[in-house]
């Protein structure tokens, strides 16, 4: 099955990138260039209006092709600022094996917003896409990124080692992972 264009969250709106979000998209990434670029590797001082038009083709080109659901997180009450991406994709369709990755603008973290949106995309990879396992890799050292792997109940499985070359530094990641049935007891004890 394929993802809604449009996902709603109590606070927050996901939906699919149109070409129309490039230039909010730069606003949102030269607002946060000094955060995401320890983080990231697409994040660097040249980033442009082109990267963030490619981005937003490579995405829609993702989703014609069930490869990666890419979402804008938006406020209902500002639905022109750009709060950053949410995306679920599949690692291993055999082994029904997904990942979720996101990043937040940095004059809008602290809000739960990472939290509140990856928490939407673990009930589409398990709900929707049929997915057993659900992975997320965390660069060490992103405490923030961690707290939300750890709010959502996820399960910590090791450290990646040299994950991700971010500004030519190896980065080790964190693995953590939810299984379906785990997300389903959760799911269960929050609606008890």
């Amino acid at each position: 099955m394929r993802p809604p264009d449009r996902i709603y969250t109590e606070r927050f709106l996901l939906r699919r990138f149109a070409r129309k979000d490039a230039d909010a998209i730069l606003e949102a990434v030269e607002a946060s260039l000094p955060d995401l670029a320890e983080w990231l590797p697409w994040a660097h001082d040249n980033y442009t209006k082109d990267d963030a038009i490619a981005y937003v083709r490579d995405s829609s080109q993702s989703w014609k092709e069930g490869r990666a659901y890419d979402f804008a997180i938006r406020s209902p009450n500002e639905p022109g600022r750009h709060l950053g991406n949410m995306s679920v994709w599949h690692v291993s369709r055999l082994g029904k094996v997904g990942e979720i990755g996101y990043w937040v603008r940095s004059d809008a973290t602290s809000q739960g917003i990472a939290t509140e949106t990856a928490a939407a995309m673990l009930d589409l990879g398990f709900s929707t896409l049929g997915m057993h396992k659900i992975t997320l890799r965390i660069a060490v050292g992103n405490d923030a990124s961690d707290r939300v792997a750890q709010k959502l109940g996820f399960t910590r499985e090791g450290i990646l080692r040299e994950e991700l070359k971010v500004n030519g530094k190896w980065l080790d990641h964190t693995l953590y992972s939810m299984l379906e049935q785990e997300f389903q007891r959760i799911r269960q004890s929050t609606l008890n």
